[in-house]
C-alpha cells in the first residue's frame, strides 16, 4: 500500500507540475486561433515555403501543428490540396516540430535548454524538407486522403471562444493525469521490486551507442512510447530521484525530438496516404545519428576541458 500511496502522490505531483504550463499554453493557442494572429503569422512564412519544397498555403498546417498539435496540422493538411510530396515533407516537419508550446514547456521543466529544443526542433524539420525536396524527384500527384474529415464548429463570439479554450486545456491536463498517475504507480512498484534496476541493465548497450547512461533509460522509454508531453512526467521524476544528469536529460529530449511516441505520431498519418515506413525510418536514423554526433562533440569539449585544467 505504500507503494501505490508514493506513486498516487508523485502523479499528482507531476500532474500539477505539468497542468501549470499544459493548461494556460492550450488556453492561450485556442484564443489566438480565432484571432488575426496565427493569420498574419501564417501569411509572414508563406514566401519561405518554395525553399521546403511546398506552396505557400502549407503554411496553414505548419503554423498549426505547431501551435497546436498534429490533429490539427492533419486538419490543415486536409483543407488543401497538396501533391503526394508535399504531403510527406509536411508529415516529416511535423512529426519533428509539432505542439512546439507545451512540448517545449515541458522539456524546459526538465531542465533542457531552450535553444537547444528550438535548435533542434526546427532545424530538423527544415532541413529534412529540403533534402527530401532536393532528392525526391516524383510525388507530383494530387494526393488521395483517406475517408477522415476535419470538421469542428465554428465558436461564435469571445465567450464561446474562451469556454472551448477552457474546455480544451481542461480536458488536455485530465487527460494528462490519466495518464501519468497510472504510469508513476506502476513505475513506483517497479522501482520497489527492483525491477528498473534490471531493465536498467538490459538496454545499457542500447543508451551506451547514444552516449547517454543507463539510468536514463526509463526517460527515453517513456518518451518513445507515450511522447515527450506525457513522457516529460517519468524525465521529471528521473532527473528529480534517479541521478539523471542535465547531459543525460539533454541528450535524451535531443534522441526523442527526432523520435517520441514513436508509434502513435507515425501511424496517425495513414489516412493522409503517407508512406509511413520510410517516414518511420527517418525518425529513427535521424534520433541516431544526431545524437550520436552531439554526444561525441559533447564528450570531446569537457575532455579539452579536462585538459585545460590539468595544464593550468
Amino acid at each position: 500500500m505504500g507503494t501505490v500511496k508514493r506513486g498516487l502522490l508523485a502523479g499528482l505531483k507531476t500532474t500539477w507540475t505539468l497542468s501549470k504550463v499544459i493548461f494556460p499554453i492550450t488556453l492561450l493557442v485556442v484564443i489566438l486561433q480565432y484571432t488575426p494572429v496565427l493569420p498574419w503569422i501564417i501569411n509572414l512564412i508563406s514566401p519561405f515555403m518554395g525553399l521546403l519544397g511546398l506552396r505557400g498555403e502549407a503554411a496553414i498546417p505548419l503554423v498549426l501543428g505547431n501551435a497546436l498539435n498534429l490533429y490539427a496540422g492533419i486538419a490543415g493538411i486536409l483543407s488543401l490540396e497538396l501533391t503526394v510530396k508535399e504531403v510527406f515533407i509536411l508529415a516529416t516537419m511535423l512529426s519533428f516540430s509539432h505542439n512546439i508550446f507545451i512540448e517545449t514547456g515541458v522539456a524546459l521543466r526538465v531542465g533542457v535548454k531552450l535553444w537547444v529544443v528550438l535548435v533542434v526542433r526546427f532545424g530538423l524539420a527544415i532541413v529534412s524538407a529540403m533534402i527530401i525536396n532536393l532528392v525526391w524527384q516524383g510525388g507530383g500527384e494530387i494526393a488521395k486522403y483517406g475517408a477522415i474529415t476535419a470538421t469542428e464548429k465554428v465558436p461564435d463570439g469571445w465567450g464561446e471562444i474562451i469556454l472551448l479554450g477552457l474546455q480544451k486545456a481542461t480536458f488536455g491536463v485530465l487527460q494528462l493525469a490519466l495518464i501519468v498517475i497510472p504510469l508513476m504507480i506502476v513505475i513506483q512498484v517497479l522501482k520497489d521490486r527492483n525491477y528498473l534496476q534490471k531493465f536498467s541493465e538490459k538496454v545499457a548497450p542500447f543508451t551506451k551507442v547514444i552516449g547517454i547512461q543507463p539510468n536514463a533509460s526509463l526517460t527515453l522509454v517513456a518518451g518513445l512510447t507515450i511522447g515527450l508531453a506525457y513522457g516529460a512526467g517519468v524525465m521529471i521524476q528521473a532527473v528529480q530521484e534517479d541521478g539523471v544528469s542535465k547531459k543525460d536529460a539533454t541528450l535524451a529530449f535531443i534522441f526523442l525530438v527526432a523520435c517520441h511516441a514513436v508509434v502513435e505520431d507515425t501511424l496517425i498519418f495513414i489516412p493522409l496516404g503517407v508512406p509511413i515506413l520510410p517516414l518511420f525510418l527517418i525518425r529513427l536514423a535521424t534520433a541516431f545519428v544526431l545524437t550520436i554526433i552531439v554526444a561525441y562533440i559533447w564528450r570531446k569539449t569537457e575532455q579539452r576541458k579536462q585538459e585545460e585544467v590539468v595544464t593550468l
